[in-house]
């Protein structure tokens, strides 16, 4: 009988936990914990790290986990090398679920920074009006640009506020619409739109508000990370669950 751990955090994540939870499968979601309220589930859940690989691999194998399903955020890039890693070690088949990344469409202004510091170094020059779309974690490497003024939309109230001398803070958790992001930039005069490329359907109405306003994007491209099997529906990573013995039956991308 499969006992699955799925690494979540994610919409993919809680959908294959649905999924999971009809199937009968024997299954543990697990949160890195930067969420105070996560929402409930179909399926028992664990929040926090593991202790990095070492950590992970000796979970996996004390658990008898057979089989490993990364559905954390595309950037959560630390989790999933950790991932690739630690089943590597314990000899347990790994499958990615993941979001395609976003492309551009007719009407964009997109431009490309590679990394956060990246995204800071292209913030140089006059002040501007900037939606942070980034969650929390990065917001302190902006203080490098104090000049501009800063929107901030985090799903939970900070402890602390944010390091940044100039700034709005949202709290709300999505999914917004399209209707709902356009007021907010407009409410706000952004002229600037900086998020990561996290791709799926649920955040990505930021991106068509910027597109009808006129708006440009910096748009932070999504980490390298090494070869991984790895799938866009929650229903194709039943089907390897299903029919993945070994690692030498996984199909790579």
């Amino acid at each position: 009988m499969p006992n699955i751990l799925l690494l979540g955090g994610t919409t993919e994540a809680s959908a294959l936990a649905r999924l999971l939870a009809a199937s009968g499968m024997t299954a543990m979601l697990s949160y890195a914990g930067r969420t105070e309220n996560p929402r409930p589930q179909p399926i028992p859940t664990r929040i926090g790290g593991f202790g990095g690989v070492s950590g992970l691999a000796a979970y996996l194998r004390a658990n008898c986990v057979t089989h490993l399903v990364d559905a954390t955020h595309p950037f959560a890039a630390t989790m999933s090398a950790n991932a690739v890693e630690a089943a590597r070690i314990a000899g347990v088949p790994h499958a990615v679920l993941t979001r395609p990344a976003w492309e551009p469409v007719a009407g964009d202004d997109w431009t490309y920074a590679p990394d956060i510091a990246g995204a800071v170094d292209a913030l140089a020059g006059p002040p501007r009006r900037v939606m942070l779309a980034l969650g929390r974690m990065h917001v302190e490497a902006f203080a490098a640009r104090p000049q501009h003024h800063y929107l901030l939309r985090f799903v939970d109230a900070p402890d602390l506020p944010p390091a940044l001398p100039r700034h709005t803070l949202v709290v709300d958790r999505g999914p917004f619409s399209v209707a709902d992001d356009t007021r907010l930039l407009r409410d706000h005069a952004i002229d600037l739109v900086v998020c990561k490329n996290a791709g799926g359907s649920g955040a990505a109405a930021k991106l068509a508000a910027a597109r009808d306003l006129g708006l440009p994007v910096l748009m932070i491209e999504r980490p390298v990370l090494s070869t991984r099997t790895e799938f866009h529906q929650p229903g194709e990573v039943l089907d390897w669950i299903a029919h993945a013995a070994s690692f030498g039956t996984e199909r790579g991308v």
